[in-house]
């Protein structure tokens, strides 16, 4: 049932959404464009995404 989320695609993409989310963050905030509260809570949300794809990964090598 929750076996897509075990799969080497959705592990990879979530790490890279959250890589994504944590670099343009930082860029967002040199530019101005973000505050730094807005900027912070991005970053949150990529170093989420980045653990919860380490979990799932971890997860997928004890299960498989």
């Amino acid at each position: 049932m929750v076996d897509w989320l075990l799969t080497r695609e959705t592990v990879v993409t979530l790490a890279v959404i959250g890589a994504v989310l944590s670099t343009g963050a930082s860029m967002l905030q040199v530019r101005k464009i973000l505050s730094e509260r807005s900027a912070r809570l991005m970053n949150y949300a990529g170093y989420g995404a980045m653990a919860l794809s380490m979990l799932l990964f971890a997860v997928a090598g004890l299960l498989h």
